[in-house]
């Protein structure tokens, strides 16, 4: 339960004089079977939710993956082309290592 207390709740009339507090009215069958329907219904959009976020997630991979594809496969093809002509003119870079026998 609570551990701190509430302040008291003082009601006054009009006349001056205090009123007793009234008792809190019982929950009916009506209010727990709305209680219920409401707690199913958060647990269903709390679902519905992470369903969501789940699809984007796999929409925004599915559009980035092909871009990131041809983004590479363009700058493979860029640097094959450069090395190619290198080769060609004789100005490609040499080894770090030459092997002689």
């Amino acid at each position: 339960m609570d551990t701190q207390r509430r302040p008291p709740v003082i009601d006054m009339t009009p006349d001056g004089e205090f009123r007793e507090p009234a008792a809190p009215r019982a929950a009916g069958p009506l209010d727990r079977a709305l209680a219920r329907i409401g707690a199913a219904g958060m647990l269903v959009a709390l679902v519905a939710g992470g369903l969501l976020l789940a699809g984007l997630a796999v929409l925004a991979i599915s559009i980035l993956l092909p871009v990131a594809l041809v983004a590479g496969a363009i700058g493979a093809g860029s640097l094959w082309w450069r090395m190619r002509r290198a080769r060609r003119d004789g100005t490609a870079p040499q080894p770090f290592v030459i092997i002689r026998r």
